[in-house]
């Protein structure tokens, strides 16, 4: 049998699919049995900006925050504090546009290669959540607020 596929659509796994440049809503899940979940069904997302290769954030997913992140192509976290899912940037604006994904050698961590919109990921109103510095035996703040969060968040 032969499959013939519209534009912008490839065959995978037997059947026609999107290109990752759109979302693929025909990829069957069996790529996500290839991730080491963690016992709680998690597993830790590395967010890394496509242009500086700064390190923006770590956060967490479960197998929904994933899925829904090839989808869309924009960051889905999963909060474990607020125990739901959490579209980056949904009251921030600051979403994270989603270039590239990769899964680490034990397949137990993620990376994200993203646009961070806004030019900033961190709720505290930094560029990225990595703005503690070790001198000697003290943290220092080692990157300016560029917007309060009150003014972010509207609290």
């Amino acid at each position: 049998m032969v499959l013939k596929c519209d534009y912008n659509v490839k065959i995978v796994y037997g059947i026609c699919n999107l290109t990752l440049k759109n979302p693929n809503l025909f990829m069957p899940d069996t790529w996500l049995s290839k991730i080491n979940w963690s016992e709680d069904g998690l597993i830790p997302v590395i967010a890394q900006e496509a242009d500086s290769g700064k390190i923006l954030m770590v956060a967490w997913m479960n197998r929904d925050a994933l899925k829904l992140t090839v989808e869309k192509r924009e960051a889905v976290y999963w909060s474990r504090s607020r125990k739901k899912l959490w579209h980056k940037g949904e009251e921030s604006g600051h979403i994270q546009k989603i270039k590239d994904i990769y899964l680490d050698c034990d397949e137990d961590v993620l990376l994200l290669i993203v646009e961070q919109i806004g030019g900033i990921a961190c709720h505290t109103g930094r560029h990225n959540c990595f703005f503690q510095k070790l001198e000697g035996n003290e943290w220092v703040i080692a990157a300016p607020v560029i917007k309060d969060p009150e003014e972010i968040y509207h609290k």
